[in-house]
């Protein structure tokens, strides 16, 4: 057995209880055994375990979870309901908790608040307003649970399986396996990983084979027919082997011969008579009856039958009921036909005979499915001369028929398999591998993976750190790089090849990236002081850091911010949560996703339910979203036996852009049966012309072309249709419905022709083709006529449907994000959400020049982002798009363009620039928001040189632009913060997660969990001070009175008192250090920077740090030390904790909390009154007297006398006659006065 993950505090108290146990039996026996079995107990705790031994614990040892508070006091009360925990943290508590503890967010235990409460540790905690005293109603509580701890181990070996392959002359695999269980009666969620590996495999092969061979041929037959063409063969037997069983070649062999022309025909039909044609037989008597339904039992009518056998001559159609019925036909039990129907998969169907002169047959047809890829080939490294797989799979109705593969575009000779599997590897072999899966129906292409063979003799990963700099605090300027920054080194977060079990697998078993090897301490001389850092001295292949990624947000109406409360979010068919109260989700990425496609349902049928493709970035831990919903329409009462027209788009002032006409009688069940009575109807259109609700729009408007490729679609208006019985509320279909779309509002004539109406996948994401559009002219009154395009469909199981083009006129846009408007590049911040709007032409040109076309928003990276946009070589403004970013909750602010456009500043150098008319959104009204920027999208001109280096790259160009250099054109965001500073002694990029590096002294403990820590400090004061955290280690032998890091944090004035600001503080939490063993309470020490005097501290801080020793002494007035608390306390005590994947969203979270004064609330204004933990009183410096440099600007003449009469009282010389000229303010001598040579130091004049 193995030793399991069990924390190493526990393992020290379980050792303890061991000892003193051994205690009190040693002291009765003999010293020398005393003394042998304390040379044991020394000797078992220094041995470290092997691979199967198994660390016996006491059972009863438990920990307690982290605290959880999932509802607010509300509504009827305040409920943490165990299930519902669960449910939203499925791996942190376990199956059987011990006990429960809970307290208000006060930090106030339940039991001492007064209040009528219930709790146990298998239901969870409840409180009922209703139950309260009069007057009172339940607080908000927070819970956390006690469970026992768990320990894993390794069963024993199983026997080696057989080799995975039996024929002979080929190679398999057998394998092993252990299975990891722990200690524990019922099973735990979160169990420890045993150490090693749960399965090993190895090599194995077969005997050579015996090859089976062909007999000779024998003699040819006679001709098959007396007169006419006919056919002669001849045929041969394959000696088989035991090894072999098949033999290469034809058995028979098939040659034409003739004879004198037939006069009759000679076809044979063992049953009935031959048919006119004379190429089938004719049973006068006998009849196939037939249906067509689909998989709910709807008749799908106008489906096409044919026989197997001769696919391509239709022998009947199913009518309106889905029956049909063939005459004359000679079925039996062995008969097959083909089924055929729009929207379906093509399908063949056994005929059952029902009687001498009947056959029966029954045909259930599947929705047909376009193939979508589930598993994408994964990037990977290999040495020369290795082995390497990539695996594709897709699903898809009918199933996936096609497996074909690409290396760098190229196509591949290869078998029709999800695999492809490449040996004895070769350095031309590198590059990228792509998959192409198709059903019949449509093709599908997967993400490019790539591989990258290690030549043999090349280094797997460069020992050589790379350069990175970290920036110093003000007072340490370094006199070698005569700069403010220091070279701390990185390791490249590329690839590299590991040691693996088995080379084979489709996703390896572990990842290996090139990672610090070896760090160095060094200390920088700074003014007074000497300031400690880490720095990478070698690196080396290591596994890789895979964070987990979470898509976090809210889901918010997009026209009030009323929050979608409890909406169900589906990825693919699976539920995978629900929202917050405030409409807030937590959505975990799985590991093969590619492409996360997730579907939220409001069941209060108040919006329209929404399909979003959420981009995400596999280093950046957590993206956070704002997920706008769009409101559903008022649904109106109709009569299913009379026909209806429903406008489309009603805008004041505006025409509508089309309409729904549904017939009479078209109403039916899910079940295919026909529905007579009232329907309430709600049809909710998205209309372009309104720019606001672009955000609303279901999925990334894209579409799957023939061969494959994901496309762009352009939006001329989306429509949600939901038809409901007026009692039941059960859902209802339409078969005969007619959309008119207005081709007025079609602006660009040669959409006209390309118009089409689309479905959206709510499982894919994509749009998928559901009608053509015809013409046809109606009068709208006497003296106008209106032309329509009309299309025809159904509204069964999908209901979300867009009025699209396919656009080929593409470009690409690069943008990057800076922390701040210094525009430093290596200031960039990943995970930023740029979003681009598509807006129509402007007037002049031929489209519509209100209205918006499509949307795309893309992720930063390490080199920014490349958003997909229609551009036009014609005329720049012909495309018009607005161009957004937000980081968490927080709008970035874009490069200013007045009062004068600065090419240095935007990022984009002239004359270009002038051609894009860069405009901020409060370029003319300083009143607007500086979030956003509006350009044109002119494509480059491939003869222009000042065209050719961004910001506008061509669709083909792609990989240019995702690989453009920093100096290159680029548009910019910056994130809008009042002067701030942080310093790690151990440097790590929260950009880029896989950064991390393990150290005692790293600022963020847990690379999978990032908890940011802010104290508010309010500052009573006319100026706005830079407040600093010191923060060292505290109570942990390996990190006491070391420093962790230093944070600076400037003031922020309050909107109404002038006199009045508060500063949001980061520091370093207090809680387990990397290696999970003890915890370390951090020294914070917060110091203002000027002439400040600590005035107040929050009383429930204080006397949470007095009843939670040892305290920090606090002797100095100027400054304010706590040892950081454990707990997660609130807004009440001042302090303010978020614990998320990404560092940057939980400090994003936690600021806006700390503005806001709440422990659940976001704001970016300053409440400078509420929820702070000190007070301190700032006073301006008085200036007493004035420097050199003030006097000599204010009367030059006076001081310029006097310091001359300084020097001869010092020099006891009699003074000459002097002539003082005095400079203008603003001027400067053009050659500086040189002090004699004799004069002593003493002797100058002083300031």
């Amino acid at each position: 057995m193995q030793l399991g993950k069990v924390p190493l505090f526990l393992s020290l108290l379980v050792f303890q209880q061991s000892v003193s146990a051994q205690a009190a039996v040693s002291a009765a026996a003999e010293p020398n055994q005393a003394r042998t079995q304390k040379w044991e107990q020394v000797r078992r705790r220094n041995r470290k375990p092997g691979d199967n031994e198994v660390q016996h614990l006491n059972p009863d040892v438990t920990e307690w979870t982290s605290w959880f508070n999932i509802d607010h006091p509300g509504g009827n009360g305040d409920f943490e309901r165990l299930e519902a925990i669960r449910f939203y943290y499925r791996e942190r508590v376990c199956a059987r908790p011990r006990s429960i503890e809970a307290r208000t967010t006060e930090w106030v235990k339940a039991e001492q608040t007064g209040e009528v409460v219930h709790y146990s540790p298998d239901k969870g905690f409840w409180c009922i307003n209703k139950e309260q005293s009069e007057g009172r109603i339940c607080s908000n509580y927070h819970v956390r649970f006690q469970c026992p701890v768990v320990q894993a181990y390794w069963s024993n070996w199983s026997a080696w399986s057989s080799c995975s392959v039996t024929a002979c002359g080929h190679s398999g695999i057998q394998a092993r396996q252990r299975t990891c269980t722990n200690n524990m009666r019922f099973r735990f969620i979160m169990a420890p990983k045993c150490k090693g590996k749960a399965i090993e495999r190895r090599d194995c092969s077969t005997k050579p084979c015996r090859e089976a061979h062909w007999t000779d041929w024998g003699p040819w037959s006679t001709c098959s027919v007396s007169c006419g063409t006919g056919h002669i063969l001849r045929r041969r037997s394959c000696v088989q082997t035991p090894e072999r069983t098949t033999c290469i070649g034809r058995p028979v062999e098939v040659q034409k011969c003739s004879h004198t022309p037939c006069a009759v025909c000679q076809h044979v039909c063992t049953v009935g008579h031959v048919n006119e044609e004379c190429n089938g037989c004719v049973c006068e008597r006998h009849v196939l009856l037939g249906s067509v339904h689909s998989a709910n039992g709807v008749p799908i009518s106008q489906s096409r039958i044919a026989m197997e056998d001769q696919p391509h001559l239709t022998v009947a159609m199913s009518n309106k009921s889905g029956f049909f019925k063939i005459p004359g036909i000679c079925a039996n039990s062995r008969t097959r036909l083909l089924v055929e129907s729009a929207k379906f998969a093509p399908s063949v169907f056994q005929a059952v005979q029902n009687g001498t002169e009947s056959s029966v047959v029954k045909a259930v047809l599947e929705r047909a499915e376009k193939p979508y890829l589930v598993k994408h080939p994964e990037t990977k490294v290999r040495f020369e001369g290795e082995r390497v797989s990539f695996c594709c799979k897709a699903t898809g109705s009918p199933s996936p028929l096609q497996y074909v593969w690409y290396h760098n575009g190229t196509l591949l000779d290869t078998k029709n398999e999800e695999t492809l599997l490449l040996k004895d590897l070769q350095n031309w072999q590198g590059g990228q591998y792509q998959c192409k899966v198709s059903n019949g129906i449509s093709s599908i292409k997967s993400v490019p993976a790539t591989l990258t063979v290690i030549a043999k003799g090349r280094p797997n990963c460069k020992s050589q750190p790379l350069q990175h700099f970290v920036k110093l605090p003000e007072n340490c300027f370094q006199k070698a790089t005569k700069s403010f920054y220091y070279n701390v080194g990185k390791c490249p977060n590329s690839g590299c090849a590991g040691n693996l079990n088995f080379d084979l697998r489709c996703k390896d078993s572990t990842r290996y990236c090139c990672g610090v090897k070896r760090m160095k301490d060094v200390e920088i001389a700074c003014e007074g002081y000497t300031l400690p850092i880490k720095v990478v001295a070698s690196c080396s292949c290591k596994k890789c850091l895979e964070p987990k990624v979470l898509i976090r947000g809210r889901a918010v109406a997009a026209d009030n911010g009323e929050p979608l409360r409890f909406g169900q979010i589906f990825v693919g068919n699976e539920r995978v949560g629900l929202t917050g109260y405030k409409g807030t989700f937590t959505i975990q990425v799985p590991q093969e996703t590619e492409r996360l496609v997730v579907q939220f349902i409001d069941k209060s049928n108040k919006f329209v339910d929404t399909v979003k493709v959420f981009p995400f970035d596999r280093k950046s831990g957590a993206v956070y979203f704002e997920v706008k919903l769009l409101r559903k329409s008022k649904p109106i009462e109709i009569d299913s036996t009379k026909g209806i027209t429903i406008p489309l788009g009603e805008m004041e002032g505006e025409d509508t852009i089309g309409k729904l006409e549904i017939a009479p009688n078209s109403f039916r069940r899910s079940n295919g049966e026909n529905y007579q009575g009232k329907v309430k109807a709600s049809v909710t259109f998205l209309d372009p012309r309104n720019i606001t609700l672009a955000m609303t729009a279901s999925s990334d408007l894209s579409f799957v072309d023939e061969e494959g490729d994901i496309l762009p679609l352009r939006t001329y208006g989306m429509f949600s249709a939901d038809f409901q019985e007026e009692l039941s509320n059960e859902a209802l279909e339409a078969s005969n419905v007619k959309v008119y779309l207005d081709t007025n509002s079609v602006k660009m004539p040669e959409h006209v022709e390309k118009m089409k109406l689309w479905s959206l996948n709510p499982d894919t994401g994509f749009w998928e083709e559901e009608s053509l559009f015809h013409v046809e002219k109606r009068k709208r009154n006497k003296r106008e006529e209106r032309t329509f395009l009309i299309g025809n469909m159904e509204i069964r199981e999908r209901r979300l449907f867009n009025l699209d083009v396919p656009e080929g006129r593409r470009c690409y846009v690069k943008v990057r994000a800076y922390m701040s408007e210094k525009f430093l590049p290596s200031e960039q911040l990943e995970g930023v959400v740029v979003t681009l709007i598509n807006l129509e032409p402007l007037p002049g040109y031929t489209a519509n020049p209100r209205a918006w076309g499509r949307f795309d928003s893309v992720i930063t990276g390490p080199n920014g982002a490349c958003l997909p946009a229609f551009c036009d070589a014609v005329r720049p403004d012909a495309y018009t798009a607005y161009v957004t970013a937000t980081l968490g909750a927080e709008e970035l602010e874009a490069a200013a363009s007045s009062p004068k456009m600065n090419p240095n500043i935007i990022g984009v150098s002239q004359p270009f620039l002038g051609k894009l008319d860069y405009r901020r959104t409060d370029h003319e009204d300083e009143q607007l928001k500086k979030t956003a920027f509006k350009i044109n999208l002119a494509k480059p001109n491939a003869n222009n040189i000042d065209e050719t280096n961004g910001p506008i790259y061509a669709y083909q160009d792609v990989r240019e632009c995702e690989e453009a250099p920093i100096s290159a054109n680029h548009f910019r965001f910056y994130k809008v913060e009042k002067d701030k500073y942080e310093y790690n002694v151990v440097p790590f990029e929260e950009n880029d997660l896989t950064s991390w590096t393990g150290n005692y002294l790293s600022w963020w403990p847990n690379p999978q969990e990032f908890r940011a820590c802010y104290i508010k400090v309010k500052v009573n004061g006319p100026l706005e001070v830079m407040v600093r955290s010191r923060n060292a280690g505290g109570t942990h032998s390996e990190t006491a009175g070391q420093l962790y890091g230093i944070r600076d944090a400037r003031s922020v004035r309050d909107m109404t008192n002038h006199n009045v600001s508060a500063a949001c503080l980061e520091f370093k939490c207090g809680g387990m250090l990397f290696d999970q063993s003890s915890v370390d309470r951090t020294l914070v020490t917060v110091i203002p920077q000027g002439s400040c005097r600590r005035t107040g501290i929050n009383t429930l801080l204080q006397e949470y740090l007095r009843r939670h020793p040892p305290s920090a002494v606090n002797n100095e007035t100027s400054a304010f030390s706590m040892l950081a608390p454990v707990d997660p306390l609130g807004h009440n005590y001042g302090i303010y904790t978020v614990t998320d994947q990404n560092p940057r969203l939980a400090k994003e979270i936690a600021i806006g909390r700390c503005f806001d004064g709440t422990s659940d609330g976001f704001s970016r204004e300053m409440k400078v009154d509420v929820g702070n933990a000190l007070t301190f009183s700032c006073q301006e410096k008085l200036v007493t007297h004035q420097s050199l440099f003030q006097r000599l600007q204010s009367s030059p003449a006076e001081t310029l006398t006097e310091i001359g009469a300084e020097m001869r009282r010092q020099t006891l010389t009699r003074p000459a006659r002097s002539r003082i000229v005095a400079y203008p303010s603003g001027q400067r001598s053009r050659r500086a006065r040189v002090p004699s040579r004799n004069m002593r130091r003493s002797e100058l004049p002083r300031q």
